[in-house]
């Protein structure tokens, strides 16, 4: 006889699930383990990996004529170097790092310009990450190191003191380490329907900041809610051929017409209109009945970010109501995560799907065109995509705008952000038990941020060093 189930498809008799207290303890053993301040190790190898050599595999699958622009934005500087090193970092926290064991959903590019405002679908502006690219399970404090790095590149960069760094690397990891054990002790849903509304931030900011920075948080508001499908219609496309036509701004931004030509246009313009069509069936049924509603006027390949440089990315102008009622979407590659090498196989065949699954795991809110699709190409069987609106209220940083006291806030914001995050995916209650209620933790994440911000600026030397050797090429590109 089979065994019988019960609600929902649980067999009676199944084992009830870790209670809170052997979860908390899951989190003390590991401690024991690895201790917090363990976590200020950095240890390169003997034998670690050419930092340069990782780069360049990683271009070996892009888009050839763009290589050289990822390069030229790389070698900028080094907190640009960074941005697009989420590679080179993943191997060092895997072969130099210490682990506590503990895993959550990661955004996997945690770097302070991967936090914004964004737009929820309530068209309520919100703080959260952006990005998603490299999202994938692994241990909580990956994304923490590379947060906390992040912050002191753009510190040196700023001129800053050291003790002035460490002081809102600190701050960002007092944050998290505060918003977990808060979360620890909330109920699944109260977590759950947690998000960063700006009006509580600007509350924050009304105590914290002076004058000219609550100007400033007040002037990123206002202007992150113009950017949205008709700004990006009116800056990116023109009236060219009878209609509506994306601008030529090369190599930034080509039409597809002046890509190809013949039956390889004709080929590639019907794949992405059928990318259109098909990604919809991952969407809700009353979004994809709002798509339904827009038809492809026009379709363009777009250069996007540091990292993602040399990456398949399109733009798609649709048109609604009539020529003045726009949506434009960003069809954009997805490779296999960085983090995958290190952790475990994604769970998702499509790395399109692994994206957003990513996203809606950790966002607390997101855009209602989030989706995915495979699309057929000329030189592999197939390519995979995430769909997503170009432009939805965002807001970006500039680190090199910033005062010390207003990073410090903006730190503070990531810290509680990224802690919602793993609070939603991850096991809160073991991490929290990790983290503790004192300040170890903190002081380690602030030695290692220092000493891997150390190891950055070599690894971009290195870059610099190959582009003047003629051992990879770079352009700039504004």
């Amino acid at each position: 006889m089979g065994q019988q189930h019960g609600i929902g498809g649980v067999p009676y008799g199944a084992p009830p699930p870790p209670t809170p207290r052997e979860r908390a303890e899951t989190g003390r053993a590991a401690r024991r383990t690895t201790p917090r301040s363990a976590q200020a190790r950095y240890e390169p190898p003997a034998d670690r990996l050419d930092p340069v050599e990782i780069v360049e595999a990683q271009s070996a699958t892009r888009v050839p004529e763009l290589v050289p622009v990822r390069y030229g934005r790389m070698i900028e500087s080094p907190f640009r170097f960074f941005r697009g090193a989420a590679a080179v970092m993943a191997a060092d926290l895997a072969a130099a790092t210490p682990a506590s064991g503990l895993t959550a959903q990661l955004c996997g590019d945690a770097h302070m310009m991967n936090f914004r405002l964004l737009g929820s679908p309530e068209r309520r502006l919100v703080f959260d990450i952006n990005d998603f690219d490299e999202t994938h399970p692994g241990p909580w404090e990956w994304d923490v190191k590379r947060l906390a790095t992040s912050l002191v590149i753009a510190g040196r960069e700023n001129g800053w003191p050291e003790e002035e760094r460490t002081a809102i690397v600190r701050a960002a990891v007092r944050t998290y380490r505060r918003r977990i054990r808060a979360y620890a002790g909330m109920g699944n849903l109260d977590v759950w329907y947690d998000r960063g509304d700006m009006e509580q931030v600007q509350l924050l900011a009304d105590e914290r900041l002076d004058r000219r920075g609550r100007e400033r948080l007040a002037e990123a508001m206002a202007k992150a809610r113009t950017r949205d499908s008709m700004k990006a219609f009116e800056k990116l496309t023109e009236i060219r051929d009878g209609g509506r036509r994306f601008a030529a701004d090369p190599p930034l931004i080509v039409p597809v017409a002046e890509l190809l030509a013949g039956p390889g246009l004709d080929r590639l313009v019907r794949e992405l209109h059928n990318l259109v069509d098909h990604y919809g069936s991952s969407l809700s049924m009353e979004r994809r009945h709002l798509l339904g509603q827009y038809r492809v006027v026009d379709i363009a390949r777009k250069v996007v970010g540091v990292g993602s440089v040399g990456t398949r990315c399109w733009v798609l102008l649709l048109l609604g109501r009539d020529d003045t009622d726009p949506l434009i979407l960003q069809a954009k590659e997805a490779d296999r995560s960085v983090l995958e090498a290190f952790t475990e196989r994604s769970a998702y065949e499509n790395q399109g799907q692994r994206v957003v699954a990513g996203q809606r795991l950790m966002q607390a809110v997101g855009d209602v065109f989030l989706g995915w699709d495979r699309v057929t190409d000329v030189d592999v069987p197939y390519r995979d995509f995430y769909v997503r609106q170009l432009h939805d209220w965002k807001g970006i940083v500039v680190p090199q705008a910033m005062v010390p006291k207003g990073m410090r806030l903006f730190a503070e914001l990531c810290g509680a952000t990224l802690a919602r995050a793993h609070a939603r995916s991850g096991d809160r209650i073991a991490i929290a038990a990790y983290v503790g209620g004192g300040e170890v933790l903190d002081g380690a994440i602030a030695r290692f941020a220092e000493a891997y911000a150390d190891q950055n600026e070599r690894d971009h030397a290195a870059l610099v060093a190959a582009v003047r050797e003629g051992r990879v090429t770079a352009e700039e590109v504004a």
